[in-house]
C-alpha cells in the first residue's frame, strides 16, 4: 500500500487497547487527517469504549473522539496502511505472530513500546521484523506520558526508520496541533534511548527515595546518558541521538516526574522495599535492567549504573552498597 494520493486518507489502526494506545489512537483521531481504529483483545472493554467514549481504568476523565472506532477483530487490518504496536515491549512478538497474517501487504509497521525482549536481549524492531518479514518496522519513542497526550498537552517525539522517506510519511500521518514527531533514522539509538531511560529512572528514583538529593539525581542523569552514549556505538547506533527526545528528553521526563511508573517503583525501592513487593512486572525498567546490563557485558561496555540498578531489583546489593561501589569507582575523565 503505497502512500495515499492527494484527497485520500491514511488508514491507522493502533493495537493495544492499554494507556498509550488509546492516547495514540485519541490524538490521531482527532486532527480528522486519518481514519483510526483501536483495535483490542477484551470484547468487554472494547464494547464499554465505543458506547461510553471514556476509558476510566486507563485514562481517567479523558474523552474519546467520535471519530474514533473500536474493534475486536483482526480483519480491521486488511486495509489498514498504518499499524502502530501499542502493547507492552515483553508482548511485542506475540501480537505481531498474531495479527501478521491480517496485515496488508504494503501497511507499514511500527513499535511503540520502550524496551528490549527479556528472552532473546533483542531490540523489538528486530523481533518485529522476524514475526513479519515483509513489513520494515519503525519505531516511535521519546518524552510523552499516555495522560498527557490524550489530554492535547503539547507532547514532541521521535519516530526513526531505516528509509528516511518512511519515517516522514509516518511523522506527518501522526502528528497534529498538540503531538509532534520528528523524523529519524537511527532505530537502534532511539529504541536503546526509550529503553535504557527507563532503568536510569529507576536508578532516579532509588536515589529520591533514599534520601540521596538532587545532586546525586543530576550525577545520575548526566552518567547515566553517557552509558547510554556507550551502548548506542557499541551496538551500531549514532551517539548523538541520546541527546535528543528518545534520550535525554525522555530520561528528563521519566526521572523527574511522579507519573512515571519506573521512577515509583525506584522510590520503593530506595525506601527499603523489594521489587517483587512493588509490582515490578509492571514496570518496563525492571525487565530492561538486567538484559541492558548483559548486552553490555557482550559488548565490552562498561555500564556500572544499569548493573548495580540490575543487582538491586533482583536483590544482589542494598542501595548503600550500591552507591558505595559507584562512588569509588577509580577516577577518570568525564
Amino acid at each position: 500500500m503505497s502512500a495515499p494520493q492527494d484527497g485520500q486518507r491514511e488508514k491507522i489502526v493502533v493495537i493495544g487497547a492499554g494507556a498509550f494506545g488509546t492516547a495514540l489512537a485519541t490524538v490521531i483521531a482527532l486532527e480528522g487527517k486519518a481514519g483510526v481504529t483501536l483495535l483490542g483483545r477484551d470484547p468487554a472493554l472494547m464494547s464499554d469504549l465505543r458506547n461510553d467514549r471514556m476509558h476510566e481504568a486507563a485514562l481517567p476523565g479523558v474523552p474519546l473522539p467520535d471519530a474514533l472506532d473500536f474493534s475486536t477483530e483482526p480483519d480491521a487490518l486488511d486495509d489498514a496502511s498504518i499499524v502502530l504496536f501499542a502493547m507492552p515491549s515483553q508482548a511485542q512478538g506475540d501480537a505481531a505472530r498474531h495479527y501478521g497474517p491480517y496485515l496488508h501487504a504494503d501497511a507499514l509497521v511500527v513499535t511503540c513500546a520502550k524496551g528490549i525482549e527479556r528472552s532473546t536481549g533483542r531490540l523489538l524492531t528486530d523481533v518485529l521484523e522476524q514475526a513479519l518479514p515483509r513489513h520494515p518496522v519503525s519505531v516511535l519513542s521519546g518524552p510523552g506520558f499516555a495522560a498527557d497526550i490524550a489530554r492535547g498537552l503539547p507532547t514532541a517525539m521521535a519516530i526513526a526508520a531505516g528509509d528516511p522517506a518512511v519515517a516522514e510519511r509516518l511523522a506527518h500521518a501522526v502528528s497534529g496541533r498538540t503531538f509532534r514527531l520528528y523524523a529519524a533514522t537511527d532505530r537502534i539509538g532511539v529504541q536503546l534511548g526509550g529503553a535504557l531511560k527507563n532503568v536510569l529512572a529507576i536508578a532516579c528514583g532509588i536515589v529520591e527515595g533514599a534520601g540521596l538529593g538532587d545532586s546525586a539525581r543530576a550525577a545520575l542523569i548526566s552518567r547515566g546518558l553517557a552509558e547510554m552514549s556507550r551502548l548506542v556505538s557499541a551496538m551500531g547506533g549514532q551517539a548523538e541521538t541520546v541527546r535528543g527526545l528518545s534520550g535525554l528528553g525522555d530520561l528528563v521526563l521519566t526521572a523527574t516526574s511522579h507519573q512515571s511508573r519506573n521512577l515509583r517503583f525506584g522510590i520503593g525501592l530506595g525506601q527499603g522495599e523489594p521489587a517483587d513487593a512493588l509490582g515490578g512486572l509492571l514496570v518496563e525498567g525492571a525487565f530492561t535492567a538486567a538484559i541492558a546490563a548483559s548486552l553490555g557485558q557482550s559488548h565490552q561496555v562498561d555500564l556500572p549504573i544499569t548493573a548495580a540498578v540490575a543487582a538491586i531489583i533482583e536483590g544482589r546489593l542494598d542501595v548503600a552498597t550500591a552507591m558505595e561501589q559507584l562512588m569509588t569507582r577509580p577516577i577518570t575523565t568525564e
